[in-house]
């Protein structure tokens, strides 16, 4: 079975064995699983497109089903890592273009105390003025990963000649989906401004995380920390310095993670995020924390392009991914020019046709004039209502990658005919199923779960 479609799902790992079929090729490029899914790495059958447009090859026409076993012409572990890692984008990039982009980076940076609001804004909007060009991942919501997962599932089921499989449920207590808001304060206007987010944040009852900067941007001192704890609200770390520069080679990485490591000791922090969401899934091995937030869904609005094209939690080694499923707010108010809540609205709805993570980030250093505030206020009146009418979680990060860890080590068990889930946290463990349905998977929550759902 799958590591990664096991922890998934949490089904038995032994309901069926998904092996590549003949060694594959040495090149990778993109295919599709069935009529809609891509696939990017290598294959051992048919032609990889350098383009995902150009797709050509079917997977699913050499897949073949026999006694418990599905054999692939791909490595099932090794697509889905393509994505979790967005090692499909990096490959997109030739050497050249790396050096323009890093090149351009490291001038924009340099001279950024020096240029204007309005001119940074300016140039934003114009380094991001092909973004409706980008046909992958898909706008405004990619579920690539979700719908290879389903797939997958639905070989194992069909290969072991079964109807139907147990699982645990993706969320505590049977919550169709989870919420997090989470704000990065960037500069000392957000620090002021956060007594003010967190008054909001209350009065809809909506708890929330604070992602701060330790060096340079602004003055941290206990005071400020303290405020934000005594409150009731989880503290983060937030890169280093905000220079643009955490990712820019891995030796100084290695020094700029070690103190990072250490502010984490200090702010009491279980998570982190980089800023301007900034990456490299290869070395987060050297950061010393629970879980990740520094991944989005799809990133066309970022200064770094591509996506983990899921919108459920995932591991990196140890570290629990939390990845951003929403557009930010600077990006919805100076790239887009959106101050309502329509594009939030088709994000949050596509995410839970998928049962998946809504996170947000609004960054209190932009919620400072009538319209700004008016939004996020809407905003938190969507999530208190998500919770009440949707069964929705709304959590804290930490206890999402908190129950994601658990939920990992869970296992089921079968007792007088009854599944059940096994091991820490599991008394808020619901149990599903997993169904076919023709083409495609039914999941039926447990019916002594708070609220039963049927998800095609």
């Amino acid at each position: 079975m799958s590591k990664y479609l096991t922890n998934y799902f949490r089904c038995a790992e032994d309901l069926a064995e998904l092996i590549p079929g003949a060694p594959l090729s040495e090149d990778e490029g993109y295919f599709a699983l069935g009529k809609k899914i891509v696939c990017y790495g290598r294959s051992s059958a048919g032609r990889r497109s350098p383009d995902p447009e150009l797709i050509d090859y079917d997977a699913l026409a050499d897949v073949t089903l026999s006694n418990s076993q599905a054999t692939l012409p791909f490595e099932p572990d090794e697509i889905i890592r393509n994505f979790y890692y967005e090692r499909y984008a990096r490959k997109k990039l030739s050497p050249l273009d790396r050096l323009r982009r890093n090149v351009i980076r490291e001038v924009y940076y340099l001279l950024r105390p020096i240029i204007p609001l309005a001119i940074r804004r300016y140039l934003q909007k114009w380094s991001l003025r092909d973004w409706q060009t980008l046909r992958f991942p898909q706008w405004p919501v990619d579920s690539t990963v979700d719908s290879q997962m389903r797939e997958l599932l639905r070989l194992a089921i069909k290969s072991s000649g079964l109807n139907e499989v147990p699982f645990l449920w993706f969320w505590p207590d049977g919550a169709e989906a989870c919420a997090i808001m989470t704000h990065d304060v960037e500069t000392q206007r957000g620090v002021k401004l956060s007594s003010h987010i967190m008054d909001m944040d209350q009065s809809f009852g909506i708890p929330s995380s604070f992602q701060i900067v330790p060096e340079d941007s602004y003055q941290v001192d206990q005071e400020y920390l303290d405020s934000l704890c005594n409150r009731g609200f989880e503290v983060n770390v937030q890169d280093l310095n905000h220079d643009g520069r955490l990712f820019h080679n891995k030796e100084e990485f290695k020094k700029r993670a070690a103190k990072i490591n250490r502010y984490r000791e200090r702010f009491g922090a279980r998570g982190f995020r980089s800023a301007v969401l900034y990456r490299n899934q290869e070395w987060f091995d050297l950061l010393d924390f629970d879980y990740d937030m520094s991944v989005p869904n799809v990133a066309h609005l970022d200064p770094q392009r591509g996506g983990c094209c899921t919108v459920m939690p995932y591991f990196i080694g140890p570290l629990v991914e939390l990845p951003v499923t929403t557009t930010q707010d600077y990006s919805l108010f100076h790239i887009l020019n959106d101050y309502t809540l329509d594009l939030w609205e088709q994000q949050v709805s596509s995410i839970l046709k998928n049962n998946g993570l809504i996170s947000f980030i609004v960054h209190p250093d932009y919620i400072n004039g009538p319209r700004e505030n008016k939004i996020y206020r809407d905003l938190l009146a969507m999530m208190a209502a998500l919770r009440s009418e949707r069964n929705v979680w709304l959590a804290y990060p930490g206890e999402v990658a908190t129950w994601w860890k658990q939920r990992s080590q869970m296992k089921l068990t079968c007792n007088n005919g009854r599944w059940e889930a096994d091991g820490p946290g599991s008394e808020r463990a619901v149990v599903a199923l997993a169904a076919i349905d023709g083409e495609q998977l039914r999941f039926t929550v447990n019916a002594e779960a708070p609220r039963t759902k049927v998800i095609l």
